[in-house]
């Protein structure tokens, strides 16, 4: 039962989830927290984390973390295979129509309606992370320094990343 459920979950997550991975998030976060209880907010966090610093898209990674958590490997693969499945499905079906819409004002005027809510819900998972990540000056600070060199430096986002982790390792070890 709980691998049926895992798969709805992530299918539901993925057939709502349109703009990326960040928007996802705040559903993964209902869905894994909220809904079914399976992690906490902690974990959900820490689980974030890991799946922002391995290789791959952050939605993807965490639907196969939480799924592993839950259920495993089969857990992890059934978490996958339902956030990919309304995607796979709308691209291929896409691709095949692009062509004949790409000039259309009603599919002009809905992506210009689409894009501020996208940028809504990525401010939102951001505000709900931030919430459960920011526990004190120290992280607060490391948040400000990360975004700070993100913004002003061509750095790559990995090379921050690690600098964050080890600034971490020293401030809190």
């Amino acid at each position: 039962m709980i691998f049926f459920e895992l798969y709805l979950a992530f299918l539901k997550i993925g057939l709502f989830s349109i703009g990326g991975g960040y928007v996802m998030l705040p559903l993964i976060q209902k869905e894994a927290i909220e809904t079914h209880a399976w992690l906490t907010l902690h974990e959900f966090v820490d689980i974030l984390a890991i799946a922002e610093i391995t290789p791959g898209p952050i939605a993807i990674n965490s639907a196969t973390f939480v799924g592993f958590r839950i259920g495993g490997f089969l857990g992890a693969f059934l978490a996958t295979a339902g956030v990919i499945t309304p995607s796979l499905v709308f691209m291929v079906t896409a691709a095949g129509l692009l062509s004949h819409f790409s000039q259309n004002n009603w599919m002009e005027a809905a992506l210009k309606g689409l894009r501020p809510a996208v940028l809504s819900l990525i401010t939102g998972a951001a505000v709900f992370i931030g919430r459960a990540s920011l526990l004190d000056l120290a992280s607060a600070a490391i948040s400000a320094a990360a975004l700070i060199i993100f913004l002003k430096t061509r750095i790559h986002p990995v090379v921050i990343l690690i600098l964050a982790a080890i600034t971490g390792i020293v401030i809190y070890l």
